[in-house]
């Protein structure tokens, strides 16, 4: 079972944080400097990586590809119209690595592969794509991480996948639980199938996220993803496939803080008593055995002596059978906590 592996030297997985992954994909409608943008928001709200599309609609789609119900737009003549030019990459690749933020893309043929092999050093493989298994297998042969959504995919297709990567001799696998619906509805989302790809590959595993809001990755950060790939965009209200379903860079810092915040509250599993935090109410909130009238010294202390409340700085009340039938050493006011020093 693969406890964490790296990108781009950046550890993920067990006892590392989430390593969250900002989706321009193709937001940037063929506009540098809105790349660039997009870029800046990335960081500024935190995210590890920044992600973009690499494809050619004439490799992509056959011209005779049935009308999706969901476009106006033929899909050959909409991906065309997206497609992230190439001659981008190294600019791209150069300005955030000047942010301080790893970048990456999802290539869709061979020569997509070449390209971003001397930009990046790790590659996504889309949902749709899994199937192609000459793709996968020539990808995953850089010998970089890989990281596989898995939308639509049979846990046989998922083998397949994996074991074309492993033949390729690469086993530094990430797979994304995946719904492939723009936006996906949360009922669809089947969170717990990240558990059965982990406990059926060993691999590490994750969640790529088109469901509105940002509650989804964050539960499935406390479930055990160790990867999240968000769709976000600077405003959707642009035109363009992607834009309606994607987050908008506030809510991008949102997933960001929501993240951190759950990952700090997880713990070790441990119950070791109060935290530092805690101390306070610990000593004045817990309920301790306190008396329940004026005890003289000398007196034996019997069970109607003793009563149990607020606060917690006298004998914890499981001792009352140890202390009922002890001799009180001083005077013991009404309503004072009793400690082993009084009797």
């Amino acid at each position: 079972m693969t406890d964490s592996i790296f990108m781009a030297g950046r550890p993920v997985g067990e006892k590392h944080p989430c390593f969250i992954i900002a989706e321009v994909g193709a937001n940037h409608n063929r506009s540098y400097d809105l790349a660039l943008r997009h870029i800046d928001a990335a960081v500024e709200a935190g995210a590890d990586a920044v992600k973009f599309q690499i494809y050619s609609a004439d490799r992509l789609y056959s011209k005779k590809t049935p009308k999706h119900s969901g476009y106006d737009k033929d899909l050959h003549t909409l991906i065309s119209e997206i497609e992230t030019p190439r001659e981008w990459l190294p600019k791209l690749a150069d300005y955030c690595k000047k942010k301080n933020i790893l970048f990456f893309a999802t290539p869709f043929d061979h020569e997509a592969v070449d390209e971003l092999n001397k930009v990046s050093e790790f590659f996504k493989i889309a949902s749709f794509e899994l199937v192609d298994l000459d793709l996968v297998r020539y990808c995953a042969s850089k010998g970089k991480p890989m990281i596989i959504s898995t939308g639509l995919a049979d846990m046989e297709e998922i083998e397949d996948a994996y074991r074309a990567c492993v033949e390729a001799g690469n086993e530094n696998i990430v797979f994304l639980q995946c719904a492939s619906v723009y936006p996906a509805p949360p009922h669809i989302m089947n969170l717990k199938s990240m558990e059965t790809i982990r406990r059926a590959f060993g691999t590490l595993v994750g969640l790529s996220d088109h469901t509105p809001g940002v509650h989804i990755s964050v539960a499935a950060v406390a479930m055990g993803a160790y990867v999240v790939e968000k769709h976000f965009t600077l405003d959707r209200s642009m035109e363009g496939p992607d834009h309606p379903f994607a987050i908008e860079p506030d809510e991008l810092r949102e997933l960001v803080r929501q993240i951190r915040e759950v990952e700090s509250a997880m713990g070790d599993g441990r119950k070791l008593g109060p935290s530092e935090e805690e101390m306070e109410f610990y000593q004045k909130a817990r309920r301790s055995l306190h008396a329940s009238r004026d005890i003289k010294a000398g007196e034996t202390i019997t069970e109607g002596m003793l009563t149990c409340k607020r606060p917690g700085l006298g004998i914890a009340p499981k001792h009352s059978d140890i202390v009922v039938g002890r001799t009180a050493k001083i005077d013991i006011e009404r309503d004072q906590w009793l400690t082993w020093e009084m009797i």
